[in-house]
């Protein structure tokens, strides 16, 4: 299963978003600290979920790296994250 499938599904199950988008950003990271050839190190997540409702981003943050730790402590380098409760901008 390709990571992008992995951290979608980790997500999703943690946090039965409202929306939700993982985007693999690795090829724009060629030469930079953590890439690999094959990519899969660079991600960026949005995701929309009344989990974050009356949360801090840095709690949201921290509640999303939790969700991901196996895979940020592994083969995934960097995770940006747009972390929203439903109806925020």
């Amino acid at each position: 299963m390709a990571m992008r499938d992995t951290i979608s599904n980790k997500l999703q199950e943690a946090f039965t978003p409202e929306s939700l988008q993982v985007v693999d950003e690795s090829h724009l990271h060629e030469g930079h600290a953590g890439h690999r050839p094959g990519g899969e190190t660079h991600y960026r997540v949005y995701i929309v979920s009344n989990a974050f409702q009356g949360k801090s981003r840095v709690d949201r943050h921290r509640m999303i790296n939790a969700a991901l730790a196996a895979e940020l402590s592994g083969s995934v380098h960097a995770l940006a994250i747009q972390a929203k409760a439903p109806g925020e901008g």
